[in-house]
């Protein structure tokens, strides 16, 4: 049994925080609130092109920061080792970016179940590619007098 201190994730829990608040409010503002009708167009209801780019950046923000607990939790449940914040925040990252990305192909008149599927495929293979990355940049450690 591994008798090493648990990670703090103080700081990570404060980020997921801060990201979650900012990308919900900011959500609900700009759907509740803000006047999404570009000025001398009150016959276009279309909304310009900042609005949207600014509802798929906090829609990233509030996913992201909304999956850290869980990413979390998960990691801590099936990983063999503890994994660092930075692993956390980067694939809390994966589902912010999924769910943007659909938002954005859905906006397009795109998104199927199979590109939702293929899409989440893909990002799974790459965060698959860079854990296998780090498991293999193995360093043993200093404090060890057992011969190699």
């Amino acid at each position: 049994m591994n008798d090493a201190a648990p990670d703090n994730h103080l700081s990570l829990t404060l980020a997921a925080w801060i990201m979650a608040l900012l990308g919900w409010a900011g959500l609900l503002y700009l759907i509740f609130v803000a006047d999404l009708t570009p000025a001398g167009h009150p016959a276009r209801p279309v909304p310009g092109p900042f609005p949207v780019w600014l509802f798929f950046v906090l829609g990233l923000l509030a996913l992201t920061g909304t999956a850290v607990p869980f990413v979390r939790y998960l990691n801590r449940r099936f990983a063999r080792t503890p994994v660092p914040p930075a692993v956390l925040l980067r694939q809390s990252l994966w589902f912010g970016l999924f769910g943007a990305t659909c938002a954005w192909l859905l906006k397009s008149g795109i998104l199927s179940l199979a590109t939702a599927l293929l899409l989440g495929a893909g990002l799974g293979g790459v965060e698959w590619f860079l854990r296998m990355r780090e498991r293999s940049r193995w360093t043993p450690d200093a404090d060890s007098d057992e011969p190699a």
